[in-house]
């Protein structure tokens, strides 16, 4: 899922390291989240809102599939 949590952890002044330790997953798990190769629960969803001050909305671009 394409999101701005790399936009967003910049701009608060965020390594991925801080930003793992922060939400209390791994910096592997920041990294594919900033690739997009993994979609987070829904829970981490909240922690990154609560953390960015934002919307989960302003964080992740949800895309609809086509079948």
């Amino acid at each position: 899922m394409k999101n701005h949590i790399k936009e967003l952890r910049a701009t608060h002044g965020l390594s991925q390291d801080a930003l793992a330790e922060k939400l209390g997953v791994s910096r592997q798990t920041i990294i594919s989240l900033e690739k997009g190769r993994y979609n987070p629960s829904i829970t981490l969803a909240f922690k990154l809102a609560r953390l960015f001050h934002c919307p989960i909305e302003d964080i992740f671009i949800y895309e609809e599939e086509t079948q």
